[in-house]
Parts: structure tokens; C-alpha cells; sequence
């Protein structure tokens, strides 16, 4: 897949100008916090994992145990995952539902079921139909992967919730809106849905901060 396919920091300059002249509420968020980070993560098996701990869990939660494991074996492969002990990932911080999904994971890596590399050249749907297919990846997890480590430029978590929060508070809604409200909020914003989203993940974070230094 070639790179003008991909977000970039050229891109995203388009993109957010696109974004910006068709939807005044996203224009304002811009123009306020200026341009979203592009929050590009190296493609590959420890990023999935750290997707993966990022399950219903916060950010804060998910970067510590991640760092724990880093700290536990590096580099982080299928091959050292598998030599950790059920107790070593407990204490680490890993859920007994999480230790399963990533051993699911990274056997099925090792034993070819499912090819990380080849990724980057199918499509938005063969790679989110490759990725749930295995045990503990869902619909969120696989779209975050597309739109953070393989960048695609039309991705929309409507399963996030920082996201419908988000979504609810720029667009002044009156409720929180549903997983399918939200996927049909998203369409308005085709072919950039991903940079929308990150347009809406960055309001999300700077009204966290705002409410955290009060």
C-alpha cells in the first residue's frame, strides 16, 4: 500500500483542511488545539499486545503494564511471551482473560495463523477479518491497530468510548450517543474518518487535563 494511502504528517495537513471547511464543530476543535498528534505506532506484535491491554482499561493502566513487560523481556516476541509464566504476567499486571488473549496471540503468529507483515498490503476489511478471527481481538481492538500502527485513513472506533464522549460534547448533543449513532455520526466524514477521530480523541484528552488541573 503506498504511502499517499497512508496518514502522515502530510496527509493529515489535507485531511484536517478537508475536515475543517465541511464540519464547522471539528474546524473549531482545530483551530483551538491546533493539529491533532498523528499518534503512529510501529506496526507489529508488540503494539498489538499493548492494544490488546488497552481493553476496557485506561491509558495510564495499559502503558504501565505494558512498560512492566517490556522491562521483563526485550525485544518483546511471540517466542520470550510464551516463556512467561502465568504468575510472572499476574504479577506484571496481565488479567487471566488478558494472559489468555495474548498467548492466543502469539501462538497464532508462530504457528502461521496469522501473518503481521502481510497486513500492510490487504485491505481495511481482509485485515480486520484477519485480525478477529483470533480469540480476544474484537472489532475496537483491530480498528485501532488499522488506524494507529498501519495508519489507514478511513477507520472509525464507533465502539470507543472516549470517542462518544468526545463526540457528544463537540457536536453538542444532548445524550451520549450509541455505538450505531456514532457509526452513523462517522459517516459524514468519509474518506478521513480517522482523522476525525483523532481530531475528536485530541478535545477528548485536552478536557481531561483541563478537568484534572482544576
Amino acid at each position: 500500500m503506498k504511502n499517499r494511502f497512508l496518514v502522515t504528517i502530510e496527509t493529515l495537513g489535507s485531511a484536517l483542511e478537508h475536515l475543517s471547511k465541511n464540519d464547522p464543530d471539528l474546524g473549531r476543535v482545530v483551530s483551538e488545539l491546533g493539529a491533532p498528534p498523528l499518534w503512529a505506532r510501529k506496526p507489529g506484535f508488540p503494539t498489538l499486545m499493548h492494544i490488546i491491554l488497552g481493553q476496557q482499561v485506561s491509558l495510564a493502566s495499559a502503558k504501565a503494564t505494558y512498560l512492566k513487560l517490556s522491562d521483563a523481556i526485550s525485544p518483546l516476541t511471540p517466542q520470550r511471551f510464551l516463556t512467561l509464566s502465568d504468575s510472572k504476567l499476574k504479577e506484571i499486571g496481565f488479567s487471566r482473560q488478558k494472559t489468555l488473549y495474548c498467548r492466543e496471540l502469539a501462538s497464532a503468529i508462530l504457528e502461521k495463523r496469522l501473518d503481521l507483515k502481510a497486513l500492510h498490503n490487504r485491505d481495511d476489511a481482509a485485515v480486520h477479518s484477519d485480525l478477529t478471527q483470533i480469540k480476544g481481538i474484537g472489532p475496537w481492538t483491530a480498528e485501532i491497530y488499522l488506524l494507529m500502527a498501519l495508519r489507514r485513513p478511513d477507520i472509525w472506533p464507533s465502539g470507543d468510548l472516549a470517542l462518544a464522549i468526545a463526540a457528544q460534547s463537540v457536536k453538542n448533543l444532548r445524550t451520549m450517543p450509541s455505538h450505531n449513532q456514532l457509526e452513523r455520526l462517522g459517516e459524514r466524514w468519509r474518506p478521513w474518518r480517522s482523522v476525525a477521530a483523532r481530531i475528536l480523541w485530541h478535545h477528548y484528552l485536552s478536557e481531561r487535563n483541563q478537568k484534572l488541573s482544576m
